[in-house]
């Protein structure tokens, strides 16, 4: 699957991209993004032997999906936060310290159904950006469809 980019110049996807692949947990888990815009991010992670929280039933550790889930809202609000700060004539330049500061400040995690797939998308859509905190809320589905969980993060951005 192919990342689709919305709204970004080449130089911006380079920078998202870079950023999310400057991650050694989002390589160790395989983490893909497919989708990056101003309205949705989404990523998908294919189920390995070593992603296993429960091995009796072959399920999805709890630990990969809050994460999954962490790095979607994450996502969200540094685009969110790039966005705004374009919106606000900062120089591009200073762009990538302000990001570096980016984190989470709070998530909540639902788990609905038990971590079953071989496939999974993770998506998030932003609630809120304010000056300093940006509001994501995030989805985790797999290849069937099921909504396996859903979360809230909340990510200082300012």
């Amino acid at each position: 699957m192919s990342l689709q980019a919305e709204g970004f110049s080449k130089t911006e996807l380079t920078l998202a991209t870079n950023f999310l692949d400057q991650i050694p947990f989002n390589k160790l888990l395989g983490l893909k993004p497919t989708l990056l815009s101003g309205e949705r991010c989404e990523f998908t992670l294919a189920m390995r032997d070593d992603l296993v929280g429960n091995w009796l039933q072959g399920i999805l550790h709890g630990g990969v999906i809050a994460t999954a889930l962490d790095v979607s809202g994450g996502a969200m609000a540094m685009i969110a936060t790039w966005q705004r700060m374009h919106r606000h004539d900062i120089p591009k330049s200073e762009r990538p310290q302000k990001l570096a500061k980016l984190g989470t400040i709070d998530m909540r995690v639902d788990y609905l159904h038990p971590g079953k797939g071989k496939e999974f998308t993770i998506s998030a859509t932003l609630l809120r950006i304010g000056n300093k905190v940006a509001v994501t809320r995030m989805e985790f589905h797999n290849e069937d469809g099921v909504l396996i969980a859903v979360g809230t993060g909340t990510y200082l951005c300012g």
